[in-house]
């Protein structure tokens, strides 16, 4: 995962962007767009970014990812 999904990721929580909306369902604010948001599990998420990683990443042994999805792992674990 890159430095810069981390730091993103990070911001997200740091800021109040993560909601619980129940134990593995999480509602989270896009880090572009403030009108944004989009609704992430513990393994998924509905942006572009994580739903185009394998096209982008070309199953390079890597498990799709994205800030969102991310910042859910960072605030779990606040």
């Amino acid at each position: 995962m890159s430095a810069s999904t981390v730091r993103k990721a990070k911001k997200l929580v740091e800021e109040g962007n993560v909601i619980k909306i129940d134990d593995e369902l999480f509602q989270v604010r896009s880090s572009s767009d403030p009108e944004k948001s989009y609704m992430v599990t513990l393994d998924s998420c509905d942006c572009l970014g994580y739903k185009n990683f394998y096209k982008f990443h070309h199953g390079k042994g890597l498990k799709a990812n994205c800030s969102h999805l991310e910042a859910v792992r960072i605030f779990l674990q606040g």
